[in-house]
């Protein structure tokens, strides 16, 4: 299992050499497509008018918000009738947001997003605890995990150094800085929307 000196030393890791951009920006929505090495886990119709990709931190407040209030409003109006592709990716801020990641690439991409769910909903159950590795082995527990798959999956480099990769591509050439970023069609909105601001970014993209 992951230790705290380990995670202290990929926190500062993921610090180190972290610059912050000028301004919001649109980048091309090729570029911003590919997807990092374990691909991307979209919910809604593939071929929808808009993609919304979204940066977040599991130990991000305004994310556990954000998904708490506003997703299951964006996903019922907007995701489910057809009209958005959403992506989640993984910015972690620090290591126990990478270690709760890991978790959710290591359940399958069926069970990606119930295990970021569940940890965004239970976020101040584990993350700002006492003992956070013991309360997120539990809530692992919680998503199918034995405590043997629970370690080895903290273990796995290749999870580890992937999800690492999306971060980093998300800062270097994307210029994501702050959690939660949004690009919806390629046009970055930094911080938690809410479901007015959704609706007025929304409305003319989809048509009404």
């Amino acid at each position: 299992m992951l230790d705290r000196r380990r995670f202290s030393a990929a926190a500062l890791a993921f610090a180190a050499g972290f610059s912050l951009p000028a301004a919001a920006q649109t980048v091309p929505v090729a570029e911003l497509a590919v997807p990092g090495p374990l691909g991307d886990v979209f919910v809604g119709r593939a071929d929808a008018p808009v993609t919304i990709i979204e940066y977040a931190s599991l130990t991000c407040g305004h994310c556990a918000t954000f998904h708490e209030k506003v997703w299951p409003v964006l996903k019922q109006k907007y995701v489910e009738t057809g009209k958005v592709r959403f992506v989640l990716r993984e910015f972690p801020l620090d290591a126990l947001s990478t270690a709760g990641f890991m978790l959710a690439r290591c359940a399958g991409n069926d069970k990606f997003y119930p295990v970021t769910d569940l940890l965004f909903e239970q976020q101040k159950n584990w993350a700002y605890t006492d003992k956070p590795l013991e309360n997120l082995g539990r809530f692992a527990r919680q998503a199918g995990f034995t405590q043997e798959s629970f370690e080895a999956c903290l273990k796995n480099q290749s999870v580890y150094d992937a999800v690492v990769a999306v971060r980093k591509r998300g800062a270097e050439t994307f210029k994501v800085d702050s959690t939660p970023t949004f690009f919806i069609n390629g046009k970055m909105h930094r911080g938690a929307l809410t479901v007015e601001e959704l609706d007025k970014i929304l409305t003319p993209l989809v048509g009404g």
